[in-house]
């Protein structure tokens, strides 16, 4: 009873001694009498020295700061606590912060401004000093107060409090060292406290100022604010309290407050702070720890460390589920651009999140569960979670006696999304990665028996290798490899299954690189689909054919040089000789050596022409390259004989290239015969993609010298039920190789030679040379220099002449035509496109019929690689007709059946990345007087089509997972936004010229062509 009258009496003192000071403050005159009130309220809350202001003030005032009465040290700490717990201190705070800071902190010299001003708010208790502060960040103008000195006034006070003199530091030990607060900490009302005062610290930033110091903004000011809490690990003796279990250690209030606030940074996304302040710390205790050890650390050896204690603990202050998660992740990441091998990575996962894995289920399902199956960090990151939070052991242990329930249960969970069809449909390609290295990861330490007593994991395994092997993308195929070959391993590891070339030798690449995808068809279009062209059958372009079939030719040739060196050469008289080659072995003789053939003697070679030779080469000698199509199809039909086969295909193309006249009537059955070869039997190993690519070269030839035969029996190949999906695409495939090269033929045409109508009668040469004029072809006039006397009367001049018609010029050079050599340069070269009169040949008989379900053909559903290739095709036709009269027939059918919910809303994103390829290509062959023309006269079908466009590839960019339909999306709107915008200048010139003829339809006044930013959307 009586200490709390004599307390309430020190209050009523305090208050009474502050009421003193700001009273004589307000009828203060002179700033030094100020600085003396000030100070005699000071002398009593702190140790001062009177000396430190005695040179900045004037002599007169000097003996009353001496002369202040100091009080002991007893009674000075009972001052302090009065003045900061009771109503003294808000008081008087308030009062410096306004009127002083207002009207007489300018004048305060620097000594007197840090020893009479600033400490109240520096050696202040920190929990009271933040309270008042932090306010007035926000302060309005009011009583006539300066407001811009009262806010930077108080943003210095709280960069000198807070910063500079680590006030955040000075919070946490008050709430871990006051026996008030630590003793009843497990109190709601101490709680609300801590979290209220966190929530005040964690504010500062968004309070202040747009022109407040750096210091204050939320970059710098949290990371301060982070490096002194982890100052707390130093401070063993104020955050640990005396005879507290280790079990109770969380209540300390120091980690509580540390909790708080560590949840409201990461909350403010400056989870990335925390962890690059973090992991230098615990990587040295770690580090010391292995050191020590010699590189081996055991937990026992950790949690008897010291300075391991607060690590051990710090974890379990935070209670915010997602700051755990945000933490963790954040040091995952940090960890792998540390570069830190296995062993450092599990001590510090260990170090930080072992007793919060262990206490709190929700913590462990974050490791387990969201990091597994939601998440996607690098491959070293996943081996860590594995380590830590699967396998729970250090990396290198044995895992015979470990947790394999943990390992089989996350197993289970991995099998039973990895394998789901849906899964590697519509999930990222980094997510499918990502799952399947976790699932092979875990599989290589499993034993056979473990995986014989998990249900249904190998029928589910199976299930998801067989979906991906049926992929486009051959990324998502070298998946199902590696974990088909990891499951091969645990069956029988004598005999491993390897499915791709990539997928060889004893470790496996998890990390599954992504390669850089060949050039091909697709990359002709901003909108590159590398699914699709990751299907084509043709892998050999045209100059790597043609670099092939010189360097064969060059090969045989100096096999045939070097045999002619090395052995006799050998008449037969019975001998067939073909022409062609002799002529060639006659031409490679005359180059190689002139003269041998006519030095050679007769005689050396009639005893070799009498002895007997082997008649079973007369079948090879009388074999000869086919001249007739008709002779190719009766070849390729003999599929018993592979080398007539092969032969037939290495002329067929010349053959068809040459346009020979039954080229028309052969056509159809040529192109079927073709198509049904099965190049993989009369093939060697290792060349089929050479048959097939010959194959594959003779039917574009057929398709671009003969269109509308060809693409009769293409277009019934195409949905018979006699032909298989390598074949349908092989069709496709064609189609859009023959679009292409009939839209980019070359022709030859004479250039315009405009001779000049006035003739030019002053000549550039000087007077003195001869005229230029006379026989075409003529070259320069040239001074011919006399020899003898060095006097000239006269100059001679010589120039060369062309040869005459009938001179002949004798040498090895032969030119068998009558046309002038310079006739070449008299030519131009230009681009024809010849693909629009064939456009609908291409396009209207592969869309018709493409949604029948019929017996082997199924293009919605199993075939949709097929879909997205007939898709493919028809953009690259619509793409070959840009800017033609047939883009705008042939584009309304297109996008009808783009816009069927089967096709734009396929499942698989391979079909998706085609349906964008080709509403791209629609975008680009449009011509915008053709769209204004069109809805001038009334149909709205295709202003209905390309509003579809804008309208789904919105869509597509704001809800489709794959990122490349996001990027072809995107593609798509911005080609829409210029086509419209085009568009709407064309209709205004339209309109302009027509105000004075006849009347619009009524129809074209209702059509609305929407873009992007102007119409509001």
């Amino acid at each position: 009873m009586e200490e709390g009258l004599e307390k309430r009496e020190l209050e009523g003192t305090v208050v009474s001694k502050v009421a003193e000071v700001i009273s004589a403050i307000k009828n203060a005159k002179h700033v030094d009498q100020v600085i003396c009130a000030l100070h005699s309220m000071a002398t009593l809350l702190f140790p001062s020295d009177p000396s430190l202001l005695s040179d900045c003030m004037d002599e007169s005032y000097r003996d009353k700061v001496f002369n202040v009465k100091v009080p002991s040290a007893e009674e000075r700490d009972g001052w302090w606590r009065a003045f900061y717990r009771g109503a003294a201190f808000p008081t008087l705070a308030r009062f410096l912060l306004l009127d002083v800071a207002s009207n007489w902190l300018a004048c305060f010299p620097f000594s007197a401004q840090k020893y009479v001003y600033d400490v109240f708010f520096v050696r202040g208790l920190a929990t009271e000093v933040l309270q008042i502060l932090v306010p007035f960040l926000q302060q309005n103008g009011s009583n006539g107060h300066d407001v811009n000195v009262v806010l930077s006034n108080s943003e210095r006070l709280i960069v000198l409090c807070l910063l500079q003199n680590n006030g955040v530091f000075q919070l946490a030990r008050e709430f871990g060292s006051d026996p008030s607060k630590s003793k009843c900490v497990a109190d709601e009302r101490i709680k609300l406290e801590v979290s209220r005062v966190a929530q005040i610290v964690a504010s500062i930033p968004d309070k202040a100022r747009m022109n407040c110091p750096t210091s204050l903004s939320s970059h710098v000011f949290f990371k301060h604010i982070i490096v002194q809490l982890l100052l707390l690990s130093e401070e063993k003796e104020t955050i640990f309290l005396e005879n507290v279990d280790m079990d109770k250690m969380d209540r300390n209030g120091a980690l509580l407050f540390l909790g708080e606030m560590f949840s409201r940074i990461c909350r403010r996304g400056s989870a990335d702070l925390l962890s690059s302040e973090l992991i230098p710390r615990v990587l040295r205790l770690v580090n010391s720890c292995l050191s020590s050890s010699n590189d081996s650390v055991t937990k026992d050896l950790l949690e008897s460390k010291p300075d391991a204690v607060f690590w051990l603990r710090m974890m379990e202050s935070i209670r915010d589920p997602y700051t755990i998660e945000r933490i963790s992740e954040q040091i995952l990441l940090k960890l792998a651009t540390q570069h830190v091998n296995d062993v450092q990575a599990y001590w510090v996962l260990w170090l930080l999140f072992n007793r919060i894995v262990e206490l709190l289920a929700s913590v462990r399902s974050v490791f387990v569960d969201k990091f597994l199956l939601w998440k996607v960090f690098p491959v070293s990151c996943l081996k860590w979670i594995l380590q830590f939070a699967v396998h729970e052991c250090p990396p290198g242990t044995s895992l015979a006696g470990q947790n394999r329930t943990g390992l089989l249960n996350t197993v289970q969970h991995l099998v039973a999304v990895w394998s789901r069809k849906d899964f590697v449909q519509t999930a990222p390609i980094e997510q499918q990665a990502y799952i399947s290295a976790a699932l092979g990861l875990s599989l290589e330490t499993m034993s056979k028996e473990e995986l014989d007593g998990m249900k249904d994991a190998m029928h589910f395994i199976l299930q998801g290798v067989s979906c991906r092997l049926e992929s486009p993308n051959h990324l998502v195929r070298k998946m199902a490899s590696c974990v088909a070959l990891a499951l091969s391993k645990i069956i029988d590891p004598k005999n491993p299954l390897y499915l791709d070339d990539s997928c060889s030798g004893e470790t496996i690449d998890w990390e599954f690189e992504f390669t850089v995808p060949k050039k091909g068809t697709l990359a002709a279009s901003n909108c590159a689909e590398k699914g699709i062209e990751g299907t084509n059958i043709s892998t050999v372009s045209g100059p790597e054919r043609d670099s092939d079939s010189s360097s064969n030719k060059e090969k045989s040739v100096s096999v045939k040089g070097e045999s002619k060196l090395l052995d006799f050469h050998v008449l037969d008289p019975d001998e067939i000789i073909d022409p062609a080659s002799l002529n060639l072995e006659s031409d490679i003789d005359n180059e190689n050596d002139d003269g041998d053939s006519a030095s050679e003697n007769s005689d050396s070679s009639s005893d070799s022409s009498l002895q007997p030779y082997d008649l079973s080469d007369d079948d090879s000698d009388l074999k000869r390259n086919f001249s007739q199509l008709a002779d190719v199809v009766a070849a390729l039909r003999k599929s018993d004989d592979a080398d007539g086969v092969e032969r037939a295909l290495d002329v067929a193309e010349k053959l068809i290239r040459a346009s020979p006249d039954e080229l028309k009537h052969t056509a159809k059955d040529l192109t079927r015969t073709l198509v049904q070869v099965r190049c993989s039997d009369i093939a060697l190993e290792g060349a089929e993609e050479s048959t097939e690519d010959k194959r594959q070269r003779a039917l574009v030839a057929l398709a671009v010298t003969c269109p509308f035969e060809s693409l009769d029996s293409l277009n019934k190949l195409l949905y018979s039920p006699n032909v298989d999906i390598s074949q349908r695409i092989m069709i496709l495939d064609v189609m859009t190789e023959a679009a292409q090269e009939l839209s980019e033929s070359k022709i030859m045409k004479p250039k315009h030679q405009t001779s000049s109508l006035i003739s030019v009668v002053s000549d550039s040469q000087p007077w003195f040379l001869p005229s230029s004029t006379g026989t075409p072809g003529a070259g320069s006039w040239k001074q011919i220099l006399a020899n003898g006397t060095l006097l000239n009367w006269s100059n001679s001049y010589e120039r060369e002449l062309p040869p005459k018609s009938n001179q002949v010029k004798k040498g090895k050079t032969r030119r068998w035509s009558l046309r002038s050599p310079f006739a070449h340069q008299n030519q131009m070269e230009f681009t024809h496109n010849k693909f629009p009169m064939y456009a609908a040949a291409f396009m209207l008989p592969a869309m018709e019929g493409y949604d029948k379900k019929r017996h082997g053909v199924d293009l919605l559903g199993r075939d949709f690689i097929v879909l997205g290739k007939l898709i493919y095709m028809l953009g690259v036709c619509m793409k070959s007709v840009a800017m033609h009269p047939e883009a705008t027939l042939l584009a309304p059918s297109l996008l009808d059946m783009l816009r069927s919910r089967e096709v734009c809303h396929h499942q698989e994103a391979y079909v998706r990345r085609a349906i964008l390829f080709a509403a791209a290509c629609v975008l680009v062959a449009l011509h915008p007087a053709y769209i204004s023309s069109a809805l001038l006269e009334g149909n709205v079908e295709i202003s209905a089509g390309l509003e579809w466009i804008r309208s789904w590839a919105l869509d597509v960019a704001e809800s489709d997972t794959d990122r490349e339909c996001y990027t072809m999306a995107m593609t798509c709107l911005r080609l829409h936004a210029e086509m419209a915008l085009q568009t709407s200048r064309a209709l205004e010139s339209a309109r302009s010229s027509l105000k004075a003829g006849p009347a619009l339809p009524s129809d074209a006044s209702k059509v609305t062509i929407k873009i992007p930013y102007i119409n509001g959307d």
